[in-house]
């Protein structure tokens, strides 16, 4: 009996095995760009990296088949927005209590489990756009050197923005509670230059990407959630910045005004856009701005208010507005063919169910095959990635998910993710769920 086999009999998915060359069958594939599936699918594996695709593939020698049935053979999903150092619960006044009082060992700890199941759902590649404590570069070493077992990760440190903004995670508490007054090295910066500074401390302590709040936020406690809170000339210093030094960038923008200012300094993404205008979404189709709308963050609040969970006066009624709003913005933007992107904030929404943001793009009215490409093609070019990430091709580096069924034919396929594999090492074959005999 093959160990593939004795694998999903033991119902060990989640462990990792690396050996090879594999290939890789299923009723149907999707490469990550194309406007359809390919039928039937194969990917050719060897040494961690993808050596052909499709039925024309030469097979390597005492190459290892697994056949996987009625299923479909995508690239790794790729997430923009995610937070991996913490996840909320439904009991607010626990979080916050938790975030004082858990030692920072503990919080790291926890983040390993949250890495997991981010991997174990089909995502192989994150951006983690804001952690606190270092947790972010840990976690995204451990990973690369194979102590834990996670997506890759493209980590921002601090998010960056100004004093009592959304990225001042001490706004709202009483002054002098933590001692001093936030600064760079907690991502609160004011002016120009010191955007620049907070930028270059960033990337000093292991940043990958830059992320600042252009706009408030929803679950903060001391800002309106569409007000600007960057000027034009600290946006423009913060990016250029970044961009000087090979870093890409993302801003926070609920509101119009804010994200504006973001998309003419030359931000690569904007992340939410609530409360974007028809000015707002020409001017990202005209500069290429990638959209990360995460849909996943006011639906999954929507839910927890509908179930009764507290959560304080004032981000309730920011919620309810962002909620008010998103679809149809999101659904304006969709016509006006402004680049999406993946990103869910997962974190506000619990690890692991990351693919629920398919469902929710393609229930407002995007195409099928054009979610999938948003967390493939769409999101590696954001991401700096697609030179090796996220498309099936020869070259590429060895990401290979595969879910049941036909995605394209319902797009909730997507959250039954039973094959994983990143960079060539198998982490999850659950057979039972592919149909396959």
């Amino acid at each position: 009996m093959r160990w593939i086999q004795l694998l999903g009999l033991l119902g060990l998915g989640s462990a990792a095995f690396a050996a090879g060359p594999f290939v890789l069958k299923a009723s149907r594939m999707f490469d990550g760009r194309s406007d359809r599936l390919t039928t039937p699918g194969l990917v050719v594996v060897v040494t961690g990296k993808i050596q052909g695709v499709g039925a024309s593939a030469p097979i390597p020698a005492g190459a290892e088949v697994i056949d996987l049935g009625d299923a479909t053979l995508l690239p790794g999903f790729m997430d923009a927005h995610t937070h991996l150092s913490f996840q909320s619960s439904a009991d607010w006044k626990q979080d916050t209590l938790d975030a004082f009082r858990k030692p920072i060992p503990e919080l790291a700890l926890d983040a390993t489990e949250y890495a997991r199941k981010t991997l174990m759902a089909g995502f192989t590649t994150v951006r983690d756009v804001g952690s606190f404590d270092f947790i972010d570069v840990g976690l995204r070493n451990a990973i690369r050197d194979g102590k834990i077992t996670g997506p890759r990760m493209l980590v921002a440190v601090n998010s960056i923005g100004a004093t009592g903004g959304h990225c001042d995670d001490e706004a709202g508490f009483r002054f002098g509670l933590f001692g001093k007054e936030t600064g760079i090295e907690r991502g609160v910066a004011n002016g120009p230059e010191a955007m620049r500074a907070a930028v270059r401390f960033n990337i000093k302590y292991g940043a990958d990407v830059i992320k600042t709040c252009a706009t408030g936020g929803v679950l903060s406690l001391a800002d309106e959630v569409d007000t600007p809170q960057l000027t034009q000339a600290e946006l423009d210093a913060l990016v250029d910045e970044a961009h000087a030094l090979r870093h890409k960038t993302a801003a926070h923008a609920h509101g119009a005004t804010g994200a504006k200012r973001a998309i003419r300094a030359g931000i690569d993404s904007i992340e939410h856009g609530s409360f974007l205008d028809d000015e707002a979404l020409d001017l990202m189709k005209a500069h290429g701005t990638v959209w990360i709308p995460t849909l996943m963050a006011p639906w999954w609040i929507g839910q927890q208010l509908e179930r009764g969970r507290y959560l304080p006066p004032e981000i309730v009624a920011k919620a309810r507005s962002a909620l008010s709003v998103i679809n149809a913005t999101f659904q304006k933007g969709l016509a006006k063919g402004v680049k999406i992107g993946l990103g869910t904030d997962s974190a506000v929404s619990p690890h692991g169910m990351n693919a629920t943001e398919f469902g929710l793009m393609v229930g407002l009215g995007m195409k099928p095959i054009e979610a999938l490409k948003t967390a493939t093609s769409v999101d590696a070019e954001l991401l700096g990635v697609a030179d090796r990430l996220g498309t099936l091709e020869a070259g590429k580096i060895a990401d290979v998910i595969a879910v049941p069924g036909d995605p394209t034919a319902d797009i909730h396929q997507t959250e039954k993710v039973f094959f994983v594999m990143k960079d060539g090492v198998i982490y999850r074959s659950d057979r039972s769920q592919s149909g396959a005999n």
